[in-house]
């Protein structure tokens, strides 16, 4: 009886329910223009502040849908995370939903615990770098490719010239320092909970079951369910809203956005890319 009696009462007095504040991450990391304001430091700073700032919280939620982009934002993100879960003294959970792969997987790291569902797709430690070579189809059309440059090696991979070993040599050295920087991120948050696998940072990617197996994961389960189960079934999830940019507006410190034309164009080629992106796991 005098439980209820609490449970009536406003405030302090009463039986105050615990508050999760809830932090969604969707989509390509880093793809940025004006009509996608994409996944960055910038527009999440704000809302993974006001996550942390929740009085009384026993918890911050991050539920990500992310194949991954930038590995520069996606570290970022990951940075500020821990930073605010250090200084406030919260516990991160992350939830996987259709998959937190590549840059995704590494903002999860930042979680104290991994939870996905058994289909989610996880993993995708790696760095990739892809184009097209158009030599024989300039040529065909009769194009002339002119670059003048000042140093040598400026134009390197040039899509319309052909590749150079060293220039090729060069990119791949590039990509194995941010893996080695990815791969040791991973092996610092997930510790002895890795597999011994020589597959585990190979770029593969895996589902959250399997994910478990091999120490990507801790948990199978969803948001509000885990939630329940933790905190109890009064818990309150309180979804914390992103900011959105306008095109006419200016956009996190680049400046006016260009014509409207130059803007539909880069928004093109941004779906493509984030296009492609979902469909290097199936999605």
């Amino acid at each position: 009886m005098l439980d209820r009696l609490r449970g009536l009462l406003p405030g302090k007095l009463g039986v105050s329910k615990p508050v999760v504040p809830v932090v969604r991450i969707s989509g390509p990391i880093g793809l940025v223009t004006p009509l996608r304001p994409g996944v960055t430091l910038s527009t999440l700073a704000g809302p993974l502040e006001r996550a942390f700032a929740v009085k009384g919280a026993p918890a911050v939620a991050i539920v990500i849908n992310s194949p991954g982009g930038s590995p520069v934002q996606s570290h970022l993100i990951f940075r500020r995370i821990r930073a605010l879960a250090e200084e406030k003294g919260r516990k991160v959970l992350c939830f996987v939903e259709d998959v937190a792969a590549s840059g995704g997987y590494m903002i999860a790291c930042a979680a104290d615990e991994i939870v996905a569902d058994p289909s989610s797709v996880v993993g995708s430690i790696g760095v990739v770098s892809q184009g097209f070579g158009f030599v024989e189809a300039i040529h065909k059309l009769g194009i002339e490719r002119r670059v003048h440059t000042a140093g040598g090696r400026k134009a390197i991979l040039d899509p319309f010239r052909p590749e150079k070993p060293e220039d090729v040599e060069h990119l791949l050295s590039l990509q194995q320092e941010v893996h080695d920087t990815f791969a040791d991120l991973v092996r610092e948050r997930r510790g002895a909970l890795l597999a011994d696998d020589p597959q585990l940072f190979s770029g593969l990617f895996w589902t959250g079951k399997a994910g478990i197996g091999l120490g990507l994961v801790d948990t199978i389960g969803d948001l509000r369910g885990v939630l329940r189960d933790r905190y109890g079934p009064d818990v309150k999830l309180r979804l914390i809203a992103t900011e959105r940019s306008w095109p006419w507006k200016r956009g996190g410190g680049v400046g006016i956005f260009g014509s409207g034309a130059t803007s539909l164009a880069d928004d093109a080629v941004s779906a493509l890319e984030a296009r492609a992106l979902w469909n290097r796991y199936g999605l």
